[in-house]
């Protein structure tokens, strides 16, 4: 008999320990919560790039307030570079896989009029948020936003609350110009950049 409890026992562990790790890969997916998100829900992202005809690009809001690292940090200050936005997470896989894109044509681009900027947000512990920044050598600024309210400030249809990683592209103007609700690759966001360097 006890044999028999015992091995109940360990059916209902595995069962957990599966489902806990099901939970855990998908914390960025749909209708999941990610580990430091408290009990907001996530959707994930639609996997598109879209680009904003110049005619038809919209201004973000001046955002401003702390940054992981506790300095005061201003969006205007960039005023005149191209700006890639990255929303991200520590606890988010996919924001962890596109980082050292982000880190790499960060430093590639700096001499070109690029700034990368990031929003941390759900990051309930500042302490996760400085060692994502290390582990992956993000030399840039993020906004720290782990309540969300930053992220809804900007205007319907520019940036999800509810994707993570996202990112915006601002022309030297300071209007979208590109819109990823996805995983950026390198390659990705070099070919999204260019025509935005390049332009007069």
């Amino acid at each position: 008999m006890s044999q028999i409890r015992a091995s109940r026992r360990r059916t209902v562990l595995l069962a957990a320990g599966v489902a806990a790790g099901a939970l855990l890969l998908s914390a960025c997916g749909d209708e999941q919560t990610g580990s430091s998100s408290g009990d907001t829900k996530f959707v994930q992202g639609t996997g598109e790039i879209t680009e904003v005809p110049k005619s038809r690009r919209s201004s973000v809001p001046d955002l401003s307030g702390p940054s992981v690292d506790g300095k005061e940090l201003k969006l205007s200050d960039f005023e005149g570079k191209v700006v890639v936005l990255n929303v991200w997470g520590s606890w988010c896989s996919p924001c962890r896989a596109e980082a050292p894109n982000l880190a790499k044509v960060a430093r590639d681009t700096e001499d070109q009029g690029v700034q990368f900027v990031g929003i941390n947000t759900r990051d309930l512990d500042k302490a996760n948020a400085k060692a994502f920044e290390r582990n992956y050598d993000i030399d840039y600024p993020s906004f720290y936003d782990p309540s969300g309210k930053l992220i809804l400030k900007f205007p319907k249809n520019t940036l999800s609350p509810q994707a993570i990683p996202s990112t915006l592209i601002l022309d030297k103007d300071g209007k979208v110009a590109v819109r990823a609700l996805k995983e950026l690759s390198e390659k990705e966001l070099r070919s999204a950049l260019d025509p935005l360097i390049d332009a007069k």
